[in-house]
């Protein structure tokens, strides 16, 4: 059930201009603050009105300026997981969780108590008051009971941004699982580039209250042309890869790409899956021998695709291996003492330690 946005609108100075498409499973908002991200939940969600323009959803006209359409919230269908979880303190989880269910009428109910329960991991908390959870299991709860509302669109404004590291760690894997399995389609707000990384099939990204660039995750973020829109250090690429080994005497999990292999931190996943990983530019080395007697295990034969100036002093390149094209940031100085330019091969060169591990998780939908 795609969502379409094609709308203008003006909150006090902030001009808001966005015209993009869903892909079906997760799309994420992306950009720093004040880029215009929770300003599209609310109108998404009927909480603001655009100036002009229209958003549907399948079949569904949610707003119509030209036709005096305007959808009101409660019959949208849509379900919210904000940032705090906003739980009710004297219900328990389980009374929490059927709230959801409340303004549903019951014919419209097709999500089950049972199975969000599972999927979410919630059977602990079910009898427990919310003054008891940690931050991530208020957060579960949150999804699970936008789930329970049986919505069509589920809107997730930040929802792991109160959320320590550790904490990231425990509910991303729950968010994967929603992602693949509940068939419901998703909007995610996030300024968190591993965020973006592990979780959408598809990103929009904003800059000043305009789309700077909306598709698929690996083809926005792997663009040098949008190194400024996605902030200082973040330009890096996208790679889907699959479990191959792994090497339990030395703690290293071996991947296959097309790029070649990928040597990384050990990753409790089962031999065969299917996970996308971040490398970022900065991270990046690049020779024009391949190297002898280097602590880097990664080591990929390349061609240069294209630079781009990023400052004064330095340039992103994009490199193709294989198929799997990468950046990496280095000097000018570098750039011209290696005579890198346009066609040359290269060697890209990363430490397996320098990973995101944050951002590696299963590819949307297995892929």
């Amino acid at each position: 059930m795609p969502l379409k946005v094609d709308i203008a609108a003006r909150f006090g100075d902030f001009q808001l201009t966005a015209a993009f498409e869903s892909g079906g499973g997760l799309t994420a908002l992306f950009g720093p603050s004040g880029s215009g991200k929770t300003s599209i939940m609310d109108l998404v969600g009927g909480v603001r009105r655009p100036a002009k323009g229209r958003i549907t959803l399948g079949d569904t006209v949610l707003v119509d300026t030209a036709r005096g359409i305007f959808l009101a919230p409660h019959r949208r269908r849509i379900g919210w997981v904000f940032q705090e979880g906003r739980l009710f303190p004297h219900l328990t989880g389980r009374q929490n969780l059927t709230y959801g269910q409340w303004f549903t009428p019951r014919h419209e109910r097709h999500e089950s108590f049972d199975r969000v329960v599972d999927l979410l991991g919630l059977a602990h908390l079910l009898d427990r008051r919310p003054a008891g959870f940690s931050g991530g299991e208020r957060s579960r709860v949150g999804i699970g009971r936008a789930l329970l509302a049986s919505p069509r669109l589920l809107l997730m404004d930040e929802p792991l941004a109160a959320l320590d590291d550790v904490r990231k760690s425990e509910i991303l894997p729950y968010v994967e699982r929603l992602r693949d399995e509940m068939g419901v389609e998703i909007l995610y707000v996030t300024h968190s580039i591993s965020e973006v990384v592990r979780l959408a099939g598809r990103v929009v990204l904003l800059s000043h209250g305009r789309v700077a660039a909306s598709g698929p995750t690996a083809d926005v973020l792997a663009s040098l042309d949008l190194a400024t829109a996605l902030g200082e250090g973040e330009a890096g690429a996208v790679v889907d890869a699959h479990v191959e080994a792994h090497d339990p005497a030395f703690g290293l999990t071996r991947l296959a790409a097309r790029a070649g292999t990928i040597h990384i931190g050990a990753l409790e996943l089962a031999i065969g899956t299917h996970v996308r990983l971040r490398i970022r530019a900065r991270d990046v080395l690049v020779a024009t021998e391949r190297p002898n007697s280097v602590s880097a295990l990664n080591v990929f034969a390349g061609r240069i695709l294209k630079l781009a100036p990023t400052s004064a002093a330095s340039v992103d390149l994009a490199i193709d291996c294989n198929g799997d094209i990468l950046l990496a940031s280095v000097t000018r100085r570098s750039a011209h003492d290696l005579a890198l330019e346009p066609g040359r091969p290269v060697y890209a060169i990363v430490k397996s330690v320098s990973f995101d591990r944050l951002g590696v998780g299963t590819s949307p939908n297995g892929r």
